[in-house]
């Protein structure tokens, strides 16, 4: 693993030579040893479809690699960064999410409408999320950036977790997400205002929730 918390908004990534590391640009806030920074113009691991595919959502988030022999520190914004570790699975993550992640993992675009249906394409609309998250499939670890820290709750067959979609940060998982309408729970229930909706996550996995309803 080589993202190690310093701090609630900090990490610390070990860079080998050989290996590489994808980070947003400008999240470099110090290193050590021998290391390249490069601007990213494939959209990542992912390449120039998945890249176009975020530009069309307006959700292109400028990345670059790491490569080199030392350690790097990274954080954003004060953002609080939480590390997220993949063994095989797919992470589903706003790109404007990523702190850093390692280049083992496969990056990629989903389009939200093909998980969830009509109501994928709602959730992009009502939410400020777009319409196409961005994927990483592999074995390796991701830093994600969230305000007021990032808890982790399980999602099980029997147990379907409903998430403020304002509060969503990630998932991974089995998991199938439906986006409903339920007049008043907003109000009654959660913290923001206007319309009230509800991000359902079925199956199994995890759901990663912000503990704040405030956008990066």
């Amino acid at each position: 693993m080589p993202f190690r918390e310093i701090n609630s908004k900090m990490v610390e990534a070990t860079v080998l030579p050989g290996q590489r590391l994808f980070s947003q640009r400008g999240a470099m806030l110090a290193y050590k040893g021998e290391v390249s920074f490069t601007p990213n113009i494939q959209g990542g691991q992912g390449g120039i479809m998945s890249m176009i595919g975020r530009r069309v959502a307006n959700e292109a988030t400028p990345l670059m690699s790491v490569e080199g022999n030392g350690t790097v520190m990274f954080g954003h914004g004060g953002h609080h960064v939480h590390v997220i570790n993949l063994t095989g699975d797919t992470l589903y993550v706003e790109a404007d999410r990523l702190l850093a992640f390692e280049g083992t993992l496969q990056q990629g675009t989903m389009f939200m409408g093909s998980q969830g249906g009509v109501m994928g394409m709602v959730r992009g609309q009502v939410t400020g999320q777009g319409l196409f998250t961005t994927t990483l499939k592999g074995h390796g670890s991701v830093a994600v950036m969230a305000h007021g820290g990032v808890f982790e709750i399980p999602i099980t067959p029997q147990r379907p977790v409903h998430v403020d979609p304002q509060a969503y940060v990630a998932h991974h998982g089995d998991v199938r997400n439906k986006l409903s309408a339920a007049l008043g729970w907003r109000d009654m229930v959660g913290r923001g205002s206007g319309e009230a909706f509800q991000l359902e996550l079925s199956g199994n996995g995890t759901v990663y929730v912000q503990a704040s309803e405030e956008k990066l």
